[in-house]
């Protein structure tokens, strides 16, 4: 896409938050160039907007969590997922309460509500943050790194001591639709065994079989199983795509994880912005000459 977009027209949804429990409104209005992705809470007077900002983010635990001043909204990686798939650049998120909804665990209904309304192209150049040097960052035996590349792809492993799990490895380019195709219908995913402890912490609240994927010692517990055979690993590739759009803008370039997650993602990306070297932005009309001068490779882009 050459120019920024935002909504053709605003959307709403309702479900509940997976970790509070409580029911939750959302709308989705329209905004204008350069505004990006900003959260508000209807529910506060005179709250605080949230930008969805690397800068912004207050909390990883089991979600992404943005803030400012106090004001705070949880779970918001699914729904930056499905912006950054459907290439939604500015919009505004309104909810009424602390949690964006659910819905059925996946980014799919936030996919399909985009697709119905539809994308607006704005009068002003998208811009892209590229990788120009490998950045990491590791947390024990879990790794997350950067690479140069000419398009925004993902390779990521995951590895769970469980019969139904074990180890998955996907690779994914985001390009002519492949989100909606592969990525966007995975579900999260939890374990039986560990229900109790967090709902003790207050967290799970609103989880079920029908917005999660949920194992017990040997098997997936849902009735209607998995949707695909990789659901799980697609879901955590689901989830680094939306951690990874509070940079700002798309990225092109190589992300590679092993058992990585929100805490890790968000790492990285500071990581990232704090090595100045390793990153350039350029806009829709440079991008192709900056590709070229550094790498002579195609250039894909959404």
């Amino acid at each position: 896409m050459k120019f920024q977009t935002t909504l053709n027209r605003e959307i709403r949804c309702f479900s509940v938050g997976l970790h509070s429990g409580r029911k939750v409104g959302m709308t989705i209005r329209p905004s204008g160039v350069d505004g990006g992705i900003v959260f508000v809470r209807k529910d506060l007077p005179q709250s605080d907007r949230i930008s969805a900002s690397v800068h912004n983010v207050t909390d990883t635990t089991l979600a992404t969590t943005l803030g400012t001043n106090g004001t705070r909204v949880l779970t918001v990686e699914h729904l930056m997922s499905a912006f950054h798939g459907m290439g939604v650049d500015n919009a505004l998120v309104e909810v009424d309460t602390f949690e964006v909804p659910i819905m059925d665990g996946s980014a799919l209904p936030f996919v399909n509500l985009i697709a119905e309304s539809g994308l607006k192209s704005q009068n002003k150049a998208r811009k892209y943050l590229v990788i120009r040097k490998p950045v990491s960052v590791s947390d024990g035996e879990s790794t997350a790194m950067f690479k140069p590349s000419a398009r925004f792809e993902i390779t990521y492993r995951i590895d769970f001591e469980h019969p139904a799990v074990g180890g998955q490895s996907y690779h994914v380019a985001l390009s002519n639709g492949n989100y909606e195709r592969e990525i966007c219908a995975a579900r999260t995913f939890g374990f039986l065994r560990d229900v109790e402890y967090l709902q003790a912490k207050g967290l799970a609240l609103g989880g079920s079989l029908n917005n999660a994927v949920v194992l017990d010692d040997e098997k997936v517990i849902n009735k209607e199983g998995l949707r695909c055979p990789d659901e799980f690993v697609k879901h955590k590739i689901l989830d680094a795509i939306g951690d990874l759009y509070l940079i700002g803008v798309p990225i092109i370039g190589h992300f590679v994880a092993y058992k990585s997650g929100h805490k890790l993602n968000i790492q990285l990306l500071r990581e990232l912005l704090a090595k100045v070297d390793c990153w350039e932005m350029l806009n829709h009309e440079d991008l192709r000459k900056g590709l070229t001068e550094s790498k002579p490779a195609a250039v894909s882009t959404r």
